[in-house]
C-alpha cells in the first residue's frame, strides 16, 4: 500500500512508502517528504548515508565505553598512589623529632598521605578498625555530563536508524546491516590482557580495549 500526496500535472511524484517489504528506489521518502529520491544517485548516497550513519553509532558506542574506563583508570591511579602512600614503612625516629612517643616509640601517620586522601575529588575515603579500606569513587559533574551527552547521541542516532529500518525498504534495511558489521570490525577490535597468576596457576584474562560483550536490552535502539 503506498501513501503520498496526489496533486497536478505540475506537482512532484508521489512519495512510495509501503508498511510491507519492498524495495523502492526512485520516489522513495524517509522520514519526512523533503528526503525523497529522485534519482538512481540520489538512491545509492542514501545508502551510503545509512552505512556511514550506523558505523558512526557503533563509534559512538565504543567512544562512551572507553570514556568510562578512561575514569575508571583515573581513580585507580589515584587510589594505588595513595595506597603506596599508606604503606611507606615509618622513619626511625630520631631524638630531635617529635613524631614518635617515647614511651612506646609509636610514629604518627605521614600527614601528607592523610591530607592527600581528603584532596580526593569525588572519592569518599572509609577507614575502617579492620582491613580492607573501602573507597567509593563518584564522577565528577563534568565527567557525569560528558557521559550524559555521549549516551543521548547514541540513544537519538539509534532511533533514528530504527524508523530508517520501520520503512521495510529491503536496500536500507541492507545498508543498516552492513554498517552493523563494519562498524563492529573498525570501531569495536577485540583485545585481551591475559595474566597468568603465580599462586593460583590459572590466567585471569582482563579487557584491554574493545571487545565488550553486547549488553544492550536491545542492540538498535541504545
Amino acid at each position: 500500500m503506498d501513501h503520498g500526496d496526489h496533486g497536478g500535472g505540475d506537482a512532484s511524484p508521489a512519495c512510495k512508502i509501503s508498511m510491507l517489504w519492498n524495495w523502492y528506489t526512485v520516489d522513495a521518502c524517509f522520514l519526512t517528504s523533503s528526503w525523497q529520491i529522485t534519482s538512481r544517485g540520489a538512491f545509492a548516497a542514501t545508502c551510503l548515508g545509512v552505512v556511514f550513519m550506523v558505523v558512526v553509532l557503533e563509534a559512538l558506542r565504543r567512544l562512551a565505553r572507553e570514556y568510562d574506563d578512561h575514569i575508571q583508570r583515573d581513580f585507580a591511579a589515584r587510589v594505588a598512589l595513595i595506597t603506596s602512600s599508606l604503606s611507606t614503612p615509618p622513619r626511625p625516629p630520631s631524638p630531635s623529632s617529635g613524631g614518635s612517643d617515647e614511651s612506646t616509640g609509636a610514629t604518627a601517620p605521614p600527614a601528607d598521605a592523610v591530607a592527600a586522601c581528603r584532596r580526593i575529588a569525588g572519592a569518599q575515603v572509609v577507614v575502617e578498625a579492620q582491613q580492607p579500606t573501602v573507597v567509593t569513587f563518584r564522577a565528577s559533574p563534568l565527567q557525569q555530563l560528558v557521559r550524559a551527552l555521549l549516551h543521548t547521541a547514541t540513544f537519538g542516532l539509534a532511533y533514528i536508524v530504527m524508523l530508517l529500518a520501520m520503512y521495510y525498504n529491503g536496500y536500507i534495511i541492507i545498508c543498516i546491516l552492513i554498517g552493523a558489521l563494519l562498524g563492529k570490525f573498525l570501531c569495536d577490535w577485540m583485545t585481551r590482557t591475559v595474566v597468568i597468576g603465580v599462586e593460583t596457576g590459572g590466567a585471569d584474562v582482563k579487557r584491554a580495549s574493545g571487545g565488550a560483550a553486547i549488553d544492550e536490552p536491545t542492540v538498535c535502539c541504545g
